[in-house]
């Protein structure tokens, strides 16, 4: 048979072939025979094959080219359409299943380094979380223990030891607020879409520390004193006066009361509606912790240190005040990641409320108890007992409103807070000291 065609053939291609018989060492094909004489042998079904040899020139891969030999070989040599077929099925499909198996295993060897991984992760975890719990019972919040304290000296050791300060700086504003994910929250458990307001609020304050660094006891016994009515005539105030740490919140007076609450004052938490005006009541020892829960506050904030008017005072839900009665060494900006904790971690606050539900925020003397776990070694609270059934009790242990004021308030989960202090007080994480003998 002649293979080979007229030299106008302009796409003809030249293959060196070995054969077992006597035939010429070379041969012409043009493309177009060769699709001839595969129509001829009835392989026009093998349309790959076809490709194969046609576009040969442009075929790197080792394992193709040793195919397409073998299959051009045999067909040169034999013409026999079926043995080409078996022939090349046969080796190729013998090298593509050693290649199979080849990579098959070592995908089950990458696999099994993953699982391998996996575990050992799991299991690392598991320790963690276990640990945490077997020292936190079970609650997130660590028990104090009276016999060994590890509480550092001074500020920054402490801040060193723990890596927590729970108030904000300016000059790592940033860099808090993405390592603590409050980036990701926005007010009050976050700064997402009020950083400017942050920065500029933080630009006017002077200081960011916990403590001084004086000589101060190195385990602090902190007390939580709340505003209950339960405090009234209780004459508990030089007991409290005898902790290293005092913590008051929003309004509550000192001065008249001194006998039931004591008098000294080391954190005071606020916000603009809860914040004193009148300098009576100015401490000087005391330093102002400012708790956001709104960007009006942050505002408010600014512009009340710059010596700005308040303007808008719509926004708040009463009239905030109108002067500040703290030097601005005094303030500080309470870390919104606090209050994220409490509501999500202490409360267990859902993340959406239905569309007609108002949402729930902790109240301002949650946030002080869960503030106390951070810088404190011991916690004890008084005047957080509130009677709910009755709503003719007196509300606070100063002025006149009632429990019925309490109960309308939509704002906060009385309920819920009222069953996590028992909860803490029975584990004896927190020590009621109202509820101790005088």
């Amino acid at each position: 048979m002649d293979f080979c065609g007229s030299e106008s053939f302009q796409a003809a291609v030249r293959v060196q072939i070995n054969c077992s018989s006597s035939a010429a060492q070379s041969y012409c094909f043009s493309r177009s025979r060769i699709s001839s004489l595969l129509m001829h042998l009835r392989l026009k079904q093998h349309s790959m094959l076809r490709r194969w040899f046609l576009v040969l020139p442009q075929w790197k891969a080792r394992h193709n080219q040793l195919c397409f030999k073998t299959w051009k070989s045999r067909f040169m040599c034999k013409a026999d359409g079926k043995k080409l077929i078996s022939a090349r099925r046969k080796i190729c499909h013998s090298q593509y299943r050693k290649a199979r198996n080849r990579y098959q295993m070592m995908g089950m060897l990458v696999m099994k380094q993953i699982l391998l991984m996996i575990v050992l992760g799991a299991g690392v975890m598991y320790a963690v979380l276990h640990s945490n719990v077997w020292k936190t019972n079970g609650l997130g919040l660590s028990s104090f223990n009276r016999k060994h304290c590890n509480f550092k000296i001074n500020v920054s050791s402490f801040i060193k030891m723990d890596n927590f300060c729970p108030f904000l700086c300016e000059s790592n504003f940033y860099d808090t607020s993405a390592s603590r994910g409050s980036n990701k929250f926005e007010l009050p458990y976050g700064v997402r879409n009020s950083e400017i307001y942050f920065q500029l609020a933080l630009s006017k304050l002077e200081s960011c520390d916990l403590f001084p660094e004086d000589n101060s006891p190195p385990c602090k016994k902190c007390i939580v004193v709340g505003n209950g009515g339960i405090l009234r005539n209780k004459k508990l105030g030089q007991k409290i006066d005898s902790y290293d740490v005092v913590i008051r919140m929003n309004n509550g007076p000192v001065k008249g009361y001194e006998d039931d609450v004591g008098r000294r004052t080391t954190f005071r938490l606020f916000y603009p509606e809860s914040i004193f005006s009148d300098p009576l009541h100015y401490d000087p020892k005391t330093t102002a912790v400012f708790i956001v829960f709104k960007r009006h506050d942050l505002k408010w904030l600014s512009d009340i240190l710059s010596g700005h008017n308040i303007m808008a005072t719509d926004v708040f839900w009463k009239k905030p005040a109108t002067r500040m009665i703290y030097k601005p060494k005094q303030i500080r900006i309470l870390d919104p990641f606090i209050i994220q904790r409490t509501a999500y971690e202490l409360l267990h606050f859902p993340r959406k409320f239905p569309r007609r539900g108002r949402p729930k925020h902790p109240t301002t003397g949650l946030i002080a108890i869960a503030f106390a776990f951070d810088i404190c070694t011991e916690v004890h609270v008084t005047g957080f007992k509130y009677n709910l059934q009755d709503q003719g009790s007196s509300l606070h242990y100063y002025g006149n409103d009632t429990m019925s004021l309490m109960i309308k308030n939509e704002y906060h989960d009385i309920v819920a807070e009222q069953r996590l202090l028992k909860n803490l007080i029975d584990r004896h994480i927190v020590i009621n000291l109202t509820e101790e003998p005088n």
